[in-house]
């Protein structure tokens, strides 16, 4: 099944079919390095990581190329206000980035650069848009586009240029021949940081800098182009008009946006004062349950953020990492009616080719209800998935079918131990492991070990405390209830609930779960 793009720039849905064969050329507009990153940088990294992961997962070779903006008036500023050298601002914040980013599990994209390592490039495409009458030079030295010379200005943000001008919340400047007309080449002032170029002594504009680093590593026509819903306008429309005046041809084919997290339905911005930042967060929260939670919600779509949220994210994994600490602990255990059972079939079982495992059956036992329904699971699990992700990169909707089938797993964990314990039993909760595994990867969840995730928590895990240490001792109270010795049962409740576990009874039996 082809991947479905809803494309920014036709407003539709459409198959994405790349310019080179089997493989994905990307650029997403990276940060301008002032601050620490907020939650709102956050979701577009992930975002666009997952989407790279996705394509690669199909087999694409993906070319994704994220900027830095390294000089920009807010760098300046900071560094003024710092009494620190600008550079010396951005390698910091460069720094702050890799360390926010990998907390999150944010992979690096295959190429990173920095604007100030590409004026030449810049200056080229401003000369020759000068040349081409596309740009002018205006009395104090400052380069601009002339948005009017470029007809179809407007088509990205579906925005009429007589509108825009009717409407238009824009820098005064009487110099430019028209309000919406962008800066190409800004004039340095004195103490600031310049370039040699034919117009003066300055710097680039913001908006040049992308065409130049995205034209330079993709080509001058290239597959997606991405960022948040913030940039469509004026950021994206820019890029548009220089870079198809520059090349004389299309630019980005597919223009990809998420949309904004929000506090209390407003987006969340620094020029807000509304600002969570990554830092902040990852000292409340595991960085895997931010990054659970801003996937949970479809990517186009807004998102509103609360402590409670992150914490129902949280718990949310508490599942996941509980039935992952079980399948490994099942999966350890030597079978109780066979102690022959070699140990390294058992490590083999979770080495076999995926859906594999239905073909390698070793007994010919009669075969239970509930490991026919979770093989029926495994198989469908892969294409449900790809389903979900091949429309539009839904996120949201491939958590859902991953909790779908934790519950497949969780009641077949639940009877085990009622179960024939079987070559067939242990090889289809291997494949579990594996399912859960693999298709995590491409999410970016699962990757810690269940015993590092309970030790990030409240270091609530202890070797007395696996899942069949649990289960026996859970065992040992069903035995005093029985024989109606109501103090230890108690006694044995209120022991598992001070180490962190908490057990609920219900006319099935008694279940249990980690508290978080």
């Amino acid at each position: 099944m082809p991947i479905r793009i809803l494309n920014t720039l036709t407003g539709t849905k459409e198959e994405f079919v790349s310019i080179k064969p089997n493989e994905v050329n990307m650029y997403v507009c990276g940060v301008t390095v002032y601050d620490l990153c907020h939650l709102g940088h956050a979701r577009g990294a992930i975002i666009f990581d997952v989407i790279q992961k996705y394509f690669t997962y199909k087999g694409y070779k993906v070319n994704y190329v994220r900027n830095f903006t390294d000089i920009d008036d807010k760098i300046i500023k900071k560094a003024k206000e710092e009494g620190q050298d600008w550079k010396e601002i951005a390698s910091r914040y460069i720094a702050e980035y890799y360390r926010d980013m990998d907390s999150l599990g944010v992979a690096r994209a295959t190429l990173e650069p920095k604007a100030t390592e590409h004026i030449t490039h810049m200056l080229k495409i401003i000369g020759i848009l000068v040349k081409r009458g596309y740009a002018y030079q205006v009395p104090d030295g400052d380069v601009y586009f002339a948005v009017e010379k470029f007809p179809e200005y407007g088509k990205l943000s579906k925005r009429d240029l007589s509108e825009l001008l009717a409407g238009a919340r824009v820098e005064v400047d009487e110099q430019k021949l028209n309000p919406l007309d962008f800066v190409l080449w800004k004039r340095s002032k004195p103490g600031e940081p310049m370039w040699a170029s034919p117009w003066g002594e300055g710097r680039p504009g913001w908006h040049i800098e992308c065409s130049a680093m995205s034209m330079e590593y993709l080509g001058e026509s290239f597959d997606i182009h991405g960022g948040g819903k913030d940039l469509i306008f004026p950021h994206h429309e820019n890029e548009i008009a220089q870079s198809e005046a520059f090349s004389s041809g299309p630019y980005a084919r597919y223009w990809i946006h998420n949309g904004f997290v929000n506090i209390n339905q407003e987006k969340m911005s620094k020029s807000l004062g509304n600002v969570f930042t990554i830092r902040d967060l990852t000292k409340s929260f595991a960085p895997e349950a931010i990054r659970f939670f801003l996937l949970s919600t479809h990517y186009r779509s807004p998102i509103d953020f609360s402590y409670e949220s992150i914490n129902h994210s949280q718990r949310g994994l508490d599942r996941f990492y509980t039935m992952l600490l079980r399948l490994h602990d099942f999966l350890a255990q030597r079978r109780p009616d066979d102690a022959s059972f070699p140990r390294k079939q058992e490590r083999d079982l979770l080495t076999q080719d995926i859906h594999s495992f239905a073909e390698k059956r070793t007994e010919p036992k009669i075969r239970d209800d509930f490991i026919s329904l979770l093989e029926t699971q495994l198989g469908e699990f892969p294409v449900l998935f790809r389903e979900a992700m091949d429309d539009d990169f839904n996120s949201a909707l491939a958590i859902s079918r991953l909790f779908d089938l934790l519950k497949v797993v969780n009641t077949v964990l639940d009877k085990s131990y009622e179960l024939a314990k079987n070559a067939e039993l242990r090889a289809v909760l291997a494949e579990s492991l594996k399912t859960f595994l693999r298709f995590g990867q491409i999410l970016g969840l699962f990757q810690m070990s269940p015993k590092a995730w309970f030790q990030t928590g409240k270091e609530q895990f202890e070797a007395d405390l696996t899942p069949s240490a649990i289960e026996q001792t859970i065992e040992k109270r069903n035995e005093a209830r029985r024989e109606k010795n109501w103090a230890l049962a108690d006694e044995i409740r209120n022991d598992l609930a001070k180490k962190g576990i908490v057990l609920e009874d219900s006319p099935k039996g008694t279940s249990w779960k980690y508290k978080h």
